[in-house]
């Protein structure tokens, strides 16, 4: 449970009568138990509902009465108790501040959101920009305060730009950087003696394509074995064939091929998809169409 209130529900049937009633939830705790118990003799846990079942037409409207009545100060008992834990054992962080209850600001990160979204009554305040935790629940941020400092380190700015510099010096990205380049070249190495067909959709080791023309450039060995190693000429020579993505509807007009591309189509490059193959091409390509459409009506 996430918020300061308990949680109920109309349960229908219970031990398999149809006893009406309700539940309760709430997190364990052993003297609001007691007292819980105390309140209502004839409740027993259910762990089929993960949850206290109440019998009674009027069940749902006690245990109402009872959170307003005890609630508040199972929550302010467990708050003073957490304040006392804290002070004794406080937490020494530049991300933590300490007010009504625990204040976390930290930089943007994932891995901080998803532990804090894991400490019970942890909320999200837009008016200052941070999280709020009351000290009832510090046993369960102590316990995970390292990984959340981790992650707020290395979300810091300037460690994203050592990151970032380290990422571009590497020799990876600078492949990466050069296959991108070749790529908006639009280019794709055919052999002389099996070029493909013009306006057809087919696939290859670069994706599904639709090539335009055959330029009848030689294409540099180096370059081929570089970006294309997939394409074995044999004996024929390489050239180059100008190419460019179908659109949705041209994916939905292709015919596929009845059986999968043999060793030899996958040696020279190009080959007719199969239908498990075009039907994913044509989700990807009406998803992105969408999202060219969503974009263009946001322009001003």
């Amino acid at each position: 449970m996430t918020d300061d209130t308990l949680e109920f529900s109309v349960a229908q049937r219970d031990a398999g009568d149809d006893a009406p009633g309700a539940t309760a939830a709430f997190p364990y705790d052993r003297m609001t138990v007691e007292r819980f118990r105390e309140a209502f003799p004839r409740a027993r846990w259910r762990d089929d509902l993960g949850a206290w079942f109440v019998p009674g037409a009027r069940a749902e409207r006690r245990l109402t009465t009872w959170m307003g009545r005890e609630w508040s100060g199972v929550l302010a008992y467990a708050d003073q108790r957490g304040r006392d834990a804290f002070a004794f054992e406080p937490i020494a962080s530049p991300y933590l501040e300490v007010a009504d209850g625990l204040v976390v600001r930290t930089p943007y990160s994932r891995a901080v959101i998803t532990e804090l979204r894991a400490v019970p009554w942890a909320r999200w305040d837009p008016a200052v920009k941070a999280w709020r935790v009351p000290f009832r629940s510090v046993e369960e941020l102590r316990r995970r305060w390292p990984a959340i400092e981790d992650a707020a380190r290395l979300a810091e700015p300037k460690e994203r730009r050592k990151r970032e510099e380290s990422r571009k010096a590497s020799p990876e990205q600078a492949e990466r950087r050069a296959e991108a380049a070749e790529r908006r070249r639009r280019r794709y190495p055919v052999p002389e003696d099996a070029q493909p067909p013009l306006g057809r959709v087919l696939m290859t080791h670069a994706g599904c394509v639709l090539f335009e023309a055959m330029t009848g450039e030689l294409a540099e060995p180096d370059v081929t074995t570089r970006f294309y190693p997939g394409v074995v000429a044999g004996s024929a020579t390489l050239i180059w064939a100008a190419w460019r993505r179908p659109n949705h509807a041209e994916m939905v007009q292709a015919w596929p091929a009845r059986t999968p591309p043999s060793p030899s189509d996958l040696a020279r490059g190009w080959w007719q998809p199969v239908i498990e193959v075009l039907r994913e091409e044509r989700r990807r390509a009406a998803s992105l169409e969408r999202a060219r459409i969503t974009h263009r009506s946001k322009k001003p």
